[in-house]
């Protein structure tokens, strides 16, 4: 009997040690991996961005809503700019509701991959300033906890994203709204609920809820409230 009860409690310990192990890897490890992940994807694109630059053609091209093709040195075809490469990133975001610090790299895609080095562009929704819904993903714990604060979001505040060469100012108008995973709608050209009845140039974000859940998902919808190219400075949101 004494051996019996010596082995549960040997195979009590072993398992609470690899619990505890498994929750320090979620709620650390996983942080700190992605955190030099998603900062090495910046300085990639900065780097991109800054060797563009140097050959960048005159101002007139400048700040028009296809430079992110033209900066990658792409060649918009005649249905717009050129997609963006999947898994790859190519936008930055700033959330100045989150500080004044926080910057994180948009790639292509929603992949699980992909959302482990930052938020992800739902391929198929507009491109960045375009007609139509550009919508993004991100984790709101795991993997950097972009998304964390999110539900600090209110209407008014700004998000803005840069492709290089021009800055792309949104402004919320509708959430954090609650729905389930299955309502693809509020990501369309259109969103649904969004309040919005016509065409227009709109931003999407969307994450996990509950916070350490996935049963649901909260949404925030923005329009474009301005752009202005990168030798202009920064826009006056991300002035301190």
């Amino acid at each position: 009997m004494r051996v019996i009860v010596r082995t549960v409690s040997e195979l009590c310990v072993t398992v609470g040690a690899l619990i505890v192990l498994f929750v320090v890897y979620v709620l650390f490890w996983t942080g700190v991996k992605a955190d030099s992940v998603m900062h090495d994807q910046v300085d990639q694109l900065q780097r991109q961005w800054s060797r563009a630059a140097a050959v960048r053609q005159p101002a007139g091209s400048v700040g028009s809503a296809g430079s992110a093709a033209q900066a990658s040195g792409a060649v918009p075809g005649p249905s717009g700019p050129a997609p963006y490469p999947a898994g790859k990133p190519f936008a930055i975001m700033y959330v100045p509701r989150f500080g004044f610090t926080w910057n994180k790299p948009v790639l292509e895609g929603t992949a699980t991959d992909t959302l482990k080095k930052g938020l992800g562009h739902y391929a198929g929704t507009a491109q960045l300033g375009q007609t139509g819904n550009f919508a993004v993903a991100g984790h709101r714990r795991t993997y950097g906890d972009p998304f964390k604060d999110f539900p600090e979001l209110r209407p008014g505040d700004v998000v803005v994203l840069t492709d290089g060469s021009t800055w792309f100012t949104y402004r919320i108008d509708k959430g954090p709204y609650k729905t389930v995973p299955t309502d693809i709608e509020v990501i369309g050209p259109v969103p649904r609920t969004s309040g919005y009845t016509r065409p227009g140039r709109y931003l999407t974000l969307t994450t996990c809820d509950p916070e350490w859940g996935h049963s649901h998902r909260l949404i925030v919808w923005a329009h474009l409230d301005s752009t202005q190219p990168v030798e202009a400075g920064k826009p006056r949101a991300l002035r301190r």
